[in-house]
């Protein structure tokens, strides 16, 4: 009788146990319901100390760390350069304008937070180097001992920018690296007096592309050219030195005499294309002849004259630019094409 009470007291016990361990359990997952007093008591204490914070746009004129690093994920994207400045200027509007408008997106300029979210999905987290405009210098393109035209093409850019004054050589040698070594110090590039990927992309995003007369050192004769005469196909009307100089390139290939309109028909001044050619054209205005007719501004054109080859300067065109060497036209008819440029100016 007494082991079964024992064995009684034992599971009455147990089950007590078991009851207060449901309880238990019951009260923890009431506590952890959303819905709960003392959930909904940290999600707000949570909403009021840790609010969203709106995104704030960036925009010409700002100025911070913000923009820095919108410059250096711009340069990554190739639509900034690699220096980068806490100002957010031109370059920097212009760069964020390319992007939003290669999405057809609104292009202001302005970075909103879906053009700053699209920036950032495209690039990496920029470098502390990119940021402090810390470089190390990449492998050497052009470098001490090199010869050609590519060489040419670097001392002639530098000279353009002045840091290089001798003559163009196609030799890299010590003045070319003095020039180089000038150029990259001041736009804080590793200073080498190595041409390399970055020193090449500067120099040629401030310079333009050298004449012929340029890489080997032709100096053109006569009045200084109109710097639009210096690149490409042109016929360079100078009314100051009245001459016609046929340029290709920077070098004058051909140069003759030519007079110009009376003050009540001048020869217009400016910058001009061939339109049209006419070997043997009458003037349907003056029933003129005007051999070797190369039009550039309505009626006005180059064209040979019978009346200045014979009295020269005492007369005058009708706005045209006169020629009194027929041989010398007519090569120049048989050179000039479509679309060349035609420079009237004053020197």
């Amino acid at each position: 009788m007494s082991r079964r009470r024992s064995f009684a007291l034992a599971l009455a016990l147990l089950c007590a146990l078991s009851g207060l361990s449901a309880v238990g359990a019951s009260t923890a997952a009431s506590a952890a319901e959303p819905g709960s007093t003392s959930a909904s008591t940290s999600s707000s204490t949570s909403a009021s100390t840790s609010p969203a914070r709106a995104f704030t746009p960036m925009r010409l004129g700002d100025r911070g760390w913000r923009v820095r690093v919108l410059q250096s994920r711009l340069h990554q994207l190739d639509l900034h350069s690699e220096v980068v400045t806490s100002r957010f200027d031109r370059e920097t509007r212009d760069g964020v304008a390319t992007f939003q408008r290669r999405r057809d997106w609104r292009d202001d300029g302005v970075v909103d937070e879906r053009t700053w979210r699209a920036i950032v999905a495209r690039t990496t987290e920029p470098t502390t180097e990119a940021l402090h405009n810390v470089y190390t210098p990449g492998p050497p393109l052009l470098q001490r001992g090199d010869t050609g035209l590519r060489v040419r093409q670097v001392q002639a850019r530098l000279k353009q920018l002045r840091w290089y004054d001798g003559p163009v050589t196609g030799r890299y040698g010590r003045t070319t690296v003095e020039a180089v070594e000038g150029f990259q110090a001041k736009r804080r590039i590793p200073v080498t007096g190595q041409v390399d990927r970055r020193t090449l992309s500067r120099l040629t995003a401030m310079t333009r592309p050298p004449t012929r007369a340029e890489l080997f050192n032709i100096v053109p004769t006569g009045p200084a050219l109109d710097p639009r005469c210096l690149s490409g196909r042109a016929m360079c009307v100078d009314k100051t030195s009245r001459s016609l100089r046929w340029v290709v390139d920077g070098v004058v290939l051909k140069s003759v005499e030519v007079r110009f309109g009376s003050d009540e028909l001048p020869t217009r001044e400016g910058a001009f294309a061939v339109f049209r050619k006419s070997r043997d054209h009458v003037s349907s205005l003056y029933h003129t002849p005007m051999p070797f007719a190369m039009f550039f501004s309505g009626g006005q054109a180059v064209h040979y004259s019978p009346d200045f080859a014979a009295n020269g300067y005492n007369g005058a065109s009708h706005g045209c630019v006169n020629v009194r060497d027929r041989a010398a036209v007519a090569w120049l008819f048989d050179h000039v094409r479509i679309g060349d440029k035609v420079i009237v100016y004053r020197s």
